[in-house]
């Protein structure tokens, strides 16, 4: 992964070099306790060595006796979806990978409407195996492959905890089943079993992710201007500190939309504490540089940009045309003129003194992805490490939880009666 600053200093907020060289000492500090939490293994920490940790042969073993379906399904929620779905889209494969991880009535009957689910394979996905969003969408495929005549015995994958409602399914049929990692926050899990299942159906090559992310691990070290993910993590603190509590990120490759999404959620769920954080927006490129950048450039001076693409892409070339105005294009290519336009982003944001970074991989492929994944989770947890806040918690996430638990019956929890409390200025 490759880390350019350049176009985040002297922006506004302004960020100079000078900056980041005092901020230096601290990120030395903050490496040395990311180091002692991966050397105890403590909770969070934990998901920086799963380059070493994770058994791509568990992986691969557990996937090994479906025969050759035609698409995957992803039941979970938030961390136990997003990476999957990430995975999925970036790399690819001979398969259709679909995720289920909203309880909208409607999308569920129609996605499974339009699946042969005698030719899925569903990957249910829950640490605690209670997670209400999940489960209940799990009894609705389940039911859905039963009604259709389908064994769900046969198609289904299990990732789960120790103990557990999905644990115990598991057990009773045999099903086949992976270890969520300990210590690992769902947030944090793209590179482990949590999300590989999906990648592996794909034929993508594990060794290579895991590969990819390790040599992003092997980076990490006491200064931002030796690692790319701690200069990415420092410079995002910094222009927040200064009033850039906006990142937009925009990549400039279809294929990473999701990597888009799976960042909204890591930054934000990880960083948003004590009143602090910077908010991810999620923005494609060049798609959005025909509506959002449009406020990133002239609205307020509260953002930084983040430019993300790969070095190489396959080339489609424009065919040649004697259309007036348009003849510059022939001979161009696609992936030239999504360059282009990259590059015009990111100028038009510099000379509007917006900050933006650009970052970038070789290619979007299993070693470039694994790198990216990597090394955006590397760089969160140093920003919460400057930021001082609790970056593998999530406790805004549970006091939700909970209050929807009370409210279906689950418990009494006291964040229910919050609901009743709402207030009301209704317009009709």
């Amino acid at each position: 992964m490759y880390v350019d600053l350049g176009n985040a200093l002297d922006g506004q907020p302004r960020l100079t070099r000078e900056a980041l060289e005092r901020l230096d000492d601290r990120v030395a500090d903050a490496h040395e306790r990311i180091d002692r939490g991966r050397t105890d293994a403590e909770h969070g920490y934990a998901a920086l060595n799963l380059p070493d940790t994770v058994d791509t042969d568990a992986v691969r073993a557990a996937v090994a006796d479906f025969d050759d379906p035609e698409a995957v399904l992803t039941v979970g929620i938030g961390g136990s979806a997003l990476g999957a779905a990430t995975l999925a889209e970036a790399l690819g494969g001979d398969i259709d990978a679909y995720v289920l991880d909203n309880v909208d009535p409607a999308h569920v009957r129609s996605l499974l409407d339009s699946l042969s689910l005698s030719d899925t394979i569903v990957h249910v996905v829950s640490r605690s195996g209670t997670t209400a969003e999940t489960l209940a969408n799990f009894l609705v495929v389940r039911e859905a492959m039963t009604d259709a005549g389908v064994d769900w015995t046969e198609r289904t994958l299990v990732t789960t905890g120790a103990e557990g409602n999905l644990r115990s399914l598991a057990e009773r049929h045999d099903l086949p089943a992976l270890d969520v990692p300990a210590g690992v926050p769902g947030r944090f899990s793209a590179l482990s079993t949590v999300a590989l299942p999906v990648a592996a159906l794909a034929g993508a090559d594990l060794d290579a992710l895991v590969a990819g992310a390790r040599a992003e691990a092997d980076r990490l070290t006491g200064s931002l201007f030796e690692s790319p993910a701690y200069a990415y993590g420092a410079a995002c603190y910094a222009l927040e500190r200064r009033g850039a509590g906006i990142n937009a990120v925009m990549p400039y490759a279809e294929s990473l939309e999701y990597f888009a999404e799976w960042f909204a959620q890591l930054w934000a769920e990880s960083l948003g504490k004590d009143a602090v954080g910077q908010t991810p927006v999620r923005a494609l490129g060049a798609t959005d540089q025909h509506s959002q950048l449009q406020l990133y450039r002239a609205g307020p001076r509260d953002k930084l940009v983040t430019l993300v693409r790969p070095r190489e892409r396959p080339e489609v070339p424009i065919p040649e045309t004697d259309l007036d105005g348009l003849a510059y294009l022939g001979g161009e290519s696609l992936g030239g003129l999504l360059d282009a336009e990259f590059e015009a982003t990111e100028a038009s944001l510099a000379a509007a003194d917006c900050p933006n970074v650009r970052v970038e991989i070789n290619r979007v492929d299993a070693h470039g992805v694994g790198e990216l994944i990597y090394g955006m989770e590397a760089a969160c947890v140093l920003y919460g490490e400057l930021a001082n806040v609790e970056t593998f918690t999530q406790p805004a996430v549970e006091w939700g939880k909970r209050a929807a638990r009370g409210l279906l019956g689950g418990g009494d929890f006291p964040e229910a009666d919050a609901v009743g409390e709402k207030r009301h200025l209704l317009v009709e």
